[in-house]
């Protein structure tokens, strides 16, 4: 029943209000239109009551309507006829139409009908007694559709702006949507790359620790080339780690994403943990290829690779790339361990995060043992993404 409104609006129709009365006071105490019962000061209550329903208008649509009616009420009581004071029923109508509730909506449509033929009953109630003549009756089917009009004005020009205010506050639902459904994509991708990251790091770092534990004692030269690997792993990752905070803090700006050209480095990584890594690419890339296609080959070779190091046979790993004009094929295939029961494969985060990519711009992974090995597949489409 009551709309929430900012102080200085409830100031603002406080102050209308008590200046409407100011002004419509000595113009109605003047009135002489109509024969009053109580003469001029019949008009200090209509004047009040038409006040109050100005300075209610916003604040409670339907309340404003109801005091109106009542002032109206009160004026036609007296015998007053139309005076200065009534132009408030024009602002309430407004406001009925503009901020009211369903109900107070259509009872304001209803009440533009009912005020004109009330209008035009008390202006030519004698007529309809059977005191005036029928000449009166183009004038009253006049002052009907006058009324009609000028009641009914005021309250489309509330239903518009209605209408603009609900599709203003659609459109706000909408940029809001948008913005947190962006923003959810955001932090999906950041803890994608952040899992990448620091389960591939993590995969290098424990492979040279148990290689460089072993190699303590027969082989110290070993053992300082995996601790030097050890270092340069985490290092990456932590300023890996440093970017995708930055991109957290700093949402507009996006930091530098793998390429193909890093792929050398990741292969690097791999073969520096000790697991043998084979690498074919055939054919080569003949033309620019898209940063979305060359970051989600990164990634998943990056997840597929680190899968192999954790949970590979001895056997080592083959990288097969085959790029056409069209797509991109790919196929990362390791050993399975000599005993399969003690190295159970369950979907995790990063088989679910390859698909993921790859559906981002139309392609699809596979993952699934075949034969003796674990076979992690798929092709990816070059060119604009899927819609």
């Amino acid at each position: 029943m009551f709309r929430p409104l900012r102080p200085y609006q409830a100031a603002v129709d406080a102050a209308l209000a008590v200046l409407f009365a100011l002004v419509s006071l000595p113009y109605e105490l003047n009135s002489a239109t109509g024969p009053s019962l109580i003469g001029g000061w019949s008009a200090i209550p209509v004047v009040f009551l038409m006040s109050i329903a100005l300075g209610l208008r916003r604040y409670s649509p339907g309340l404003a309507l109801a005091v109106a009616w009542i002032g109206a009420i009160t004026q036609m009581g007296f015998g007053r006829g139309p005076g200065f004071s009534d132009i408030a029923i024009f602002a309430v109508l407004y406001a009925t139409a503009a901020y009211g509730s369903r109900l107070v909506f259509w009872l304001g449509l209803s009440s533009v009908v009912v005020g004109s033929g009330t209008i035009t009953i008390y202006l030519f109630r004698w007529a309809f007694l059977g005191s005036g003549s029928l000449s009166d009756v183009p004038t009253l089917i006049f002052v009907l559709l006058a009324a009609l009009f000028a009641l009914g004005l005021s309250w489309t020009a509330g239903a518009l702006v209605r209408t603009a205010l609900r599709a203003r506050a659609t459109r706000v639902a909408q940029t809001r949507a948008e913005a947190e459904t962006a923003a959810e994509q955001e932090r999906t991708r950041i803890a994608r790359d952040m899992h990448d990251i620091v389960a591939h790091s993590l995969a290098v770092i424990i492979a040279q620790s148990d290689g460089a534990r072993y190699a303590a004692a027969s082989d110290p030269q070993a053992q300082s080339e995996a601790l030097g690997t050890i270092s340069a792993t985490a290092r990456a990752a932590l300023s890996d780690v440093r970017l995708l905070l930055t991109q957290m803090r700093h949402s507009q700006a996006e930091g530098p994403q793998p390429t193909l050209a890093d792929l050398e480095q990741l292969y690097a990584q791999v073969r520096a943990a000790g697991t043998p890594l084979r690498v074919d690419v055939d054919p080569a890339p003949r033309a620019e290829i898209p940063a979305s296609v060359q970051l989600a080959v990164y990634r998943i070779l990056q997840e597929a690779l680190t899968n192999a190091l954790r949970h590979g046979g001895p056997g080592g790993v083959d990288v097969s790339l085959s790029w056409h004009a069209d797509r991109v094929d790919f196929s990362v295939r390791n050993d399975l361990p000599p005993d399969p029961s003690s190295e159970k494969r369950a979907p995790g985060h990063g088989l679910i995060g390859m698909r993921e990519r790859a559906q981002l711009i139309g392609g699809r992974v596979d993952a699934a043992p075949a034969g003796s090995s674990f076979l992690v597949s798929g092709s990816l489409p070059i060119g604009a993404p899927a819609a």
